[in-house]
């Protein structure tokens, strides 16, 4: 299988070597790098090529590395059918770089870039309809990214006196928890029933 997909990594470099920045073999599987700018044309030939037929978009997923220049990764998961074969492309943009939508070439991408765009903040040019699918309409912030707080930035209730739904900012009442550190029998202050029984033993 592993020769299967190296065979199938350098026919494709063979072909669109000029659109894929890097090819190989990660955990068995092919990964294509492809820069935002030739990701359709990659896409379009992963799909319509007689030695591919990767015709269905199984997933696409993002990944945020906050460290990096190129902050995110978006992944697009493909399989042939056909060859039973599966490949992952990748493209790595900065926080503010938009991704071109595959959605003309895959329209399972359509809702699949809505997520990424709701919990990751990527921009998919030329979408169709890219807006949040996940998160509320109000909704501030990307809850996937490294940096948004666990608490989140406002909290949602029903108030019986409004008989509707608030958004309030998040209130911590506690920062944090003070621990004395003491185990349970050293903390003891106070005799439980049936100590004296043991006193009365010693004596």
């Amino acid at each position: 299988m592993n020769q299967a997909l190296n065979d199938l990594g350098d026919y494709i470099a063979g072909l669109i070597a000029d659109s894929l920045e890097e090819h190989r073999l990660i955990n068995d599987e092919l990964v294509l790098i492809a820069r935002p700018e030739t990701l359709r044309k990659v896409m379009r030939f992963l799909r319509d090529d007689s030695q591919c037929q990767f015709k269905l978009l199984v997933d696409v997923c993002g990944v945020d590395y906050p460290e990096r220049e190129q902050r995110f990764e978006v992944v697009y998961n493909l399989l042939s059918i056909s060859h039973n074969q599966r490949i992952r492309v990748k493209v790595c943009v900065s926080e503010d770089e938009p991704v071109p939508s595959v959605a003309p070439l895959y329209p399972t991408a359509n809702w699949f870039e809505r997520e990424v765009w709701d919990l990751y903040g990527v921009f998919f040019a030329e979408h169709p309809d890219l807006r949040r699918i996940l998160t509320d309409y109000g909704f501030e912030g990307h809850p996937l990214r490294k940096d948004f707080p666990l608490t989140g930035h406002v909290e949602v209730r029903y108030d019986e006196e409004q008989k509707r739904v608030v958004y309030e900012p998040v209130r911590l009442t506690q920062d944090f928890r003070s621990f004395d550190f003491l185990s349970p029998w050293e903390g003891m202050t106070r005799h439980l029933p049936g100590d004296e029984k043991a006193e009365e033993g010693e004596a």
